[in-house]
């Protein structure tokens, strides 16, 4: 039987998705975002890279609504890294205490003000490598202040990146750690789009491609999605199989 062209095959009453490469797969997301949301942004509010930086640190495992809920009163009280230095565990705690994991983050922010001060001439490094030296900053951290900030080729891999690329069939599917996605992404991704790619899939996660229960019918790009695929596309028997990373 001929290959078929085309994603979507119909032949009678059935359909079926063909087998997709990798590359197409990202070609067509491609396609679709920079069409349909050219210029994604954080949803985190922040007026400077200082703001940025905490309400990043604020938001692991925790949701940026919260965290834009806790912020402007402390920025407004803590306006600076010299300001974080400045303070105790007691006066900072409280403006943070509704956030995920509180005391841990409360003594993040302290050894961040300080390390900022002391080290860095108040000014948020630019670099990943450096970025990590601060308390409370991951790799992950790190890569959305360098890509946000500064515009650098980063790919941030947190929950919503991980889940929405294996299912979109944007990587390995055995992919176990941030690191293997984060690798895959930027590898396919093309450098000048990493800082976009990144939003875009964390947006369509937040929003439609959720954990517990995906919006699959109401997609916009389920047409190249290996989970829809896989689970909802109608089945024929002459099909070829989707590949399996």
């Amino acid at each position: 039987m001929k290959r078929p062209e085309g994603p979507v095959v119909v032949f009678g009453a059935f359909a079926y998705f063909r087998a997709m490469l990798r590359k197409e797969r990202y070609r067509k997301l491609i396609a679709y975002f920079a069409q349909h949301q050219p210029d994604p942004e954080t949803e985190l509010q922040y007026r400077n890279p200082f703001e940025l930086l905490v309400a990043v640190v604020l938001s692991a495992q925790c949701t940026d609504k919260r965290v834009n809920m806790v912020t402007p009163a402390l920025f407004e009280k803590f306006p600076s890294p010299a300001h974080l230095a400045a303070s105790e565990f007691e006066e900072l705690f409280p403006y943070i205490r509704s956030i995920s994991y509180p005391n841990n983050k409360t003594k993040h922010l302290l050894g961040l003000g300080k390390m900022l001060t002391e080290v860095f001439n108040g000014e948020v490094p630019q670099t990943v490598e450096e970025l990590q030296k601060l308390p409370g900053v991951g790799r992950k951290t790190a890569n959305v202040i360098v890509s946000v900030l500064f515009d650098q080729p980063a790919m941030a891999v947190d929950t919503h990146v991980f889940r929405v690329s294996k299912r979109l069939g944007l990587v390995n599917q055995n992919a176990k750690t941030p690191l293997e996605v984060e690798k895959t992404l930027v590898s396919y991704l093309p450098k000048s789009l990493i800082p976009k790619a990144h939003h875009w899939l964390i947006l369509h996660g937040r929003y439609v491609c959720l954990a517990r229960k995906p919006k699959c019918k109401e997609c916009p790009i389920c047409e190249f999605c290996r989970y829809f695929e896989k689970n909802f596309a109608p089945k024929h028997s002459d099909s070829p199989s989707a590949p399996l990373n």
